[in-house]
């Protein structure tokens, strides 16, 4: 880690639209689990159930798998620039809503005002993970890489954590105020980045996307390569049911608010810590494939290990190892689809990409609903690891004959030069 964090993190300095995208990023993410922590602990008490915070979680990544074939294709088809401010824009209106939250009888509004959030992150995050590969040289997309995907790692650490402290000494409300101020500076950050973020589309390129979008589909059929990639994701989201009991947990345990900003804050840093420390699998193709493997496999025996845990300060380092590896497999299945996906189809090949992720988890998120008020929850932790484990272990068995897979990206066609 000492080798490698240094080298990774000088693209910041090196390149000034990289760390305006970088830092607009950041500013979504914590806006995110700054709102989302409070409302998790906010509903049970407002309702007296645990399958509020449950259904909130689920809207929050079903709605985003459902649109995200279509705004994949936007992001291909419409100035990337565009959208990353325009869905931080209609996020800051949603969250306003949130401040109607005070009873029971209004605790449907959650649901309505994070569905309206989900629908922006829709958009932003297939165009700001098309967009990366054009503002940074190819030979610093590796890098690039590492550092995007610590955004979401750090910003969970700090929104969630300081979410839980905020809600607890404050109220919710103040989280739900600070988070539309971020929101608006994230659009601000956007509108700064000078580079365009896509490279230049002929007009033939036009068409409708349904079919822009089976054609995307098409690609991957046709490369079991890219199948395996787009489907890696899927075993961490089928175990993310686990992210339904963590007030539950907190509770358990005598922490309260602070405790579930605690669990959400270690699942972060997990998340951050994870791409730094494995860089070098980036630059290694041979690694990449068991990587993938092992990573999901780690995370399943880590939430096998939360499930029996009898002390708090486990549960935490037993969370930050699970998404240790969650985070890995993210980002190193994210730099595998840049290499292999022109320009063209990058939105679209990442908008499938995130949809069986997070339809995964939505999958995930609702089964735990379901039970989350009638059974134990060591049992919804003990199922969702041991559904993550089966499938990595049937994953890694079906794509054990692959060649390795591409470390050299292909990018835009106009070069990025480090500023």
């Amino acid at each position: 880690m000492v080798l490698y964090v240094p080298a990774a993190f000088s693209v910041l300095t090196r390149n000034r639209d990289f760390r305006r995208l970088f830092a607009a990023e950041l500013v979504v993410f914590g806006a995110d689990w700054f709102v989302m922590v409070p409302l998790l602990v906010l509903l049970p008490e407002l309702t007296g159930s645990g399958a509020w915070g449950a259904l909130v979680l689920a809207a929050d990544t079903g709605i985003v798998a459902l649109l995200l074939p279509y705004t994949g294709t936007v992001a291909d088809r419409v100035d990337r620039r565009k959208i990353l401010v325009i869905a931080n824009f209609a996020a800051f209106v949603s969250v306003l809503l949130l401040f109607a939250v005070r009873s029971a009888a209004t605790a449907p509004l959650a649901l309505v005002a994070i569905g309206a959030i989900a629908v922006s992150k829709a958009f932003y995050s297939p165009a700001a993970s098309a967009a990366l590969p054009n503002v940074v040289d190819p030979s610093d997309l590796a890098a690039a890489n590492t550092i995007s995907g610590s955004a979401w790692g750090t910003m969970t650490v700090v929104g969630a954590s300081l979410g839980g402290v905020v809600s607890s000494v404050f109220s919710p409300y103040v989280c739900f105020a600070v988070t539309a101020v971020f929101l608006l500076a994230g659009a601000v950050l956007t509108t700064l980045i000078r580079r365009p973020l896509q490279a230049p589309r002929g007009d033939a390129e036009g068409g409708q996307s349904l079919r822009a979008m089976f054609e995307a589909l098409r690609y991957i059929a046709a490369r079991p390569r890219l199948r395996a990639l787009v489907t890696v994701k899927s075993a961490v989201g089928l175990g993310n049911g686990v992210l339904t009991v963590f007030p539950l947990i907190a509770a358990a345990h005598g922490a309260g608010a602070i405790g579930a900003g605690l669990l959400f804050a270690l699942r972060g840093l997990g998340a951050l810590i994870g791409p730094l420390v494995m860089r070098p699998v980036l630059n290694r193709p041979s690694w990449l494939l068991p990587g993938l493997a092992l990573s999901m496999g780690l995370y399943g025996v880590g939430y096998l290990g939360v499930a029996f845990a009898p002390w708090f300060p486990l549960v935490l380092a037993l969370v930050f190892v699970a998404h240790f590896a969650g985070g890995t497999n993210w980002v190193l299945s994210n730099f595998a689809l840049q290499g292999e996906v022109p320009d063209a189809l990058r939105g679209r090949i990442f908008a499938v990409d995130m949809m069986l992720a997070t339809l995964a988890i939505a999958i995930s998120q609702l089964g735990a609903s379901l039970f989350i008020d009638r059974v134990d929850s060591r049992i919804i932790l003990a199922t969702c690891a041991l559904i993550t484990l089966t499938y990595a272990i049937g994953w890694r068995f079906a794509t054990r004959r692959l060649t390795p897979v591409a470390a050299a990206p292909e990018t835009s066609d106009r070069p990025a030069t480090a500023e």
